[in-house]
C-alpha cells in the first residue's frame, strides 16, 4: 500500500522555511510578538537572551521563525561555541552592532549650538545616532531659537530637540528656551559656560577649570590660564576632542540631556 503524509497542505500555502541565523553575541534582532529589540548576549539550550540600548535583558525561547534580522524572518540557532558574552559597547555605552547599516534619516532633528557641540555629539553618540536615522544639525547660537523652531514647523512625525549651552534659570538662554511651546519640540541644556566645561577636567590632565573674568572671551581665558595657545581656540578644540574616548569622560550633566533628546525624538 501507498504511504501518504499526513499533511495535506498544498505546497503553495507551506510557508517557506526561514534563513537560519547562529546567534552570535551582538547580533541584534527582534522577537516581533513583543517588539523587543536588542544585541544577543547569551544563547544557551533553548533560549537566548538580548539587551536593548538602555541595558534591559529578556529571554526568550529559540523557536522557528520566531525573530527578525533587518525586517526579515529568521530562525536562531545556538552557535557553535555559544556562552556569556559582553557585547561590546560604542562611546556612549551602547550595545554596538557589528555591520549595522545607517537608517534612512527622520525627519526629526536635534540642534545644538555650534560646531563643537555638534562634534562632541558624533563623536561620542554618532553611532547610536545614525542607527536611530537622527541628524545633528548646529544654530551657531540660541537667539534666533523661536524663528528656527517655527520654520522647522516639528510634528508628531517630525520632533525637534534642541541642546543649549548654559541654561540656568533667569539666564537669556532661559528666556530663550521658554519661548518654545510647541509640545513636539524639546529644549534642554547643560549648566555649562561652553561645551568645553562638560567634558570632565580628568580626562584632560587638569584639576578643574579655571573662572574666567565676567566680560572675558570664555574659551580665550580659559587657554590663557592653563597656558594653552589662545590665538588659535579651534586647534585647542581638537586636543581636547581627541582626549574623550568615552561617555565616561563627560559630565553626568550633559550625558543625560543628550539622551533625553534622542529617546524624545526617536519616540514612536
Amino acid at each position: 500500500m501507498r504511504q501518504y503524509s499526513a499533511d495535506l497542505t498544498p505546497p503553495w500555502k507551506k510557508p517557506k522555511p526561514a534563513p537560519e541565523v547562529a546567534a552570535e553575541p551582538g547580533l541584534v534582532v527582534e522577537e516581533p510578538g513583543t517588539g523587543f529589540c536588542g544585541a544577543v548576549i547569551r544563547c544557551e539550550a533553548g533560549t537566548v537572551t538580548l539587551e536593548d540600548r538602555f541595558g534591559k535583558h529578556r529571554v526568550f525561547p529559540l523557536e522557528p521563525r520566531g525573530f527578525l534580522l533587518e525586517g526579515r524572518v529568521v530562525t536562531l540557532v545556538r552557535p557553535a561555541s555559544a556562552g556569556p558574552v559582553r557585547p561590546a559597547r560604542t562611546a556612549s555605552g551602547s550595545v554596538a552592532v557589528p555591520g549595522a547599516r545607517a537608517r534612512v534619516a527622520r525627519a526629526g532633528r536635534i540642534y545644538v549650538e555650534g560646531r563643537h557641540d555638534a562634534e562632541l555629539v558624533e563623536k561620542v553618540w554618532g553611532d547610536d545616532l545614525r542607527i536611530e536615522g537622527v541628524v545633528v544639525e548646529y544654530l551657531e547660537g540660541v537667539d534666533d531659537l523661536p524663528s528656527i523652531v517655527a520654520d522647522f514647523a516639528p510634528g508628531p512625525d517630525a520632533r525637534l530637540g534642541v541642546l543649549v549651552d548654559h541654561l540656568l534659570p533667569g539666564t537669556k538662554e532661559w528666556r530663550i528656551a521658554q519661548s518654545v511651546t510647541s509640545e513636539h519640540a524639546l529644549v534642554v541644556g547643560h549648566p555649562y559656560i561652553d561645551i568645553w566645561e562638560a567634558v570632565k577636567p580628568a580626562a584632560l590632565g587638569i584639576e578643574s577649570w579655571p573662572r574666567v573674568p565676567h566680560g572675558q572671551d570664555w574659551k580665550t581665558g580659559v587657554c590663557r590660564a592653563l597656558g594653552w595657545p589662545s590665538d588659535n581656540t579651534g586647534a585647542v578644540w581638537q586636543a581636547i576632542l581627541a582626549r574623550v574616548g568615552s561617555y565616561k569622560d563627560l559630565e553626568p550633566e550633559l550625558l543625560g540631556r543628550v539622551e533625553e533628546l534622542i529617546d524624545f525624538v526617536t519616540a514612536p
